[in-house]
């Protein structure tokens, strides 16, 4: 049962558990130390992913800035959506 506790700490952490299951996890951890150690810094670690969260923006160019530095260290990454446009070499049209 004592693993069952352990696979919900992350459930825990961002308050995604029902108000039951927090108290019997909370009480669990009383007599537990290392899964009251687990709660209390992952969910310090959740808040405060939280809060950076509205102060970051990633936008396509962090994304591809990103992407060309695992790139140029040699990683072989598979993207699942196709090349943005911005990335296509444009070759000139001409009229004639």
């Amino acid at each position: 049962m004592k693993d069952i506790y352990q696979k919900l700490v992350d459930l825990y952490a961002g308050d995604e558990l029902p108000e039951e299951m927090n108290r019997e996890l909370e009480a669990e951890a009383q007599s537990n130390q290392e899964l009251s150690h687990d709660m209390k810094s992952l969910r310090k670690t959740v808040g405060q992913l939280k809060a950076m969260n509205n102060q970051t923006v990633f936008t396509e160019e962090s994304n591809q800035r990103i992407l060309m530095s695992l790139y140029a260290r040699g990683a072989n990454l598979e993207t699942r959506s196709p090349e943005p446009f911005h990335l296509q070499y444009q070759l000139p049209i001409s009229s004639s």
